[in-house]
């Protein structure tokens, strides 16, 4: 179940950087999932604090996991320590794009 919810998450982007998905942009900090109750915690954070799209990448997020669990019980944490860096990114080419 965590991998398919994390390729779903893989799915959404944040609107001010259409291009690169949350995940490999660093936003995901950790994923659990429990296939028995359904329930997904994510703990996340948005590129800054004052994030003018939180709303809907979150609302993208539920929609993207109600795709492959539409009985899950999501949450997600929005956290700001640590701070997210460019080295969080998880793709090698992009971190020397932003660097």
């Amino acid at each position: 179940m965590k991998e398919i919810i994390e390729e779903q998450i893989q799915t959404v982007f944040d609107p001010e950087f259409p291009l690169i998905d949350i995940r490999t942009m660093g936003l995901i900090y950790d994923v659990k999932a429990n296939e028995e109750t359904q329930q997904v915690d994510i703990t996340m954070t948005y590129t800054t604090p004052a994030c003018p799209s939180w709303d809907q990448m979150q609302e993208m997020m539920h929609t993207a996991i109600y795709d492959k669990y539409p009985e899950a019980l999501i949450n997600i944490e929005v956290v700001f320590e640590p701070m997210r860096t460019i080295d969080m990114m998880k793709d090698e080419d992009l971190k020397r794009m932003f660097e």
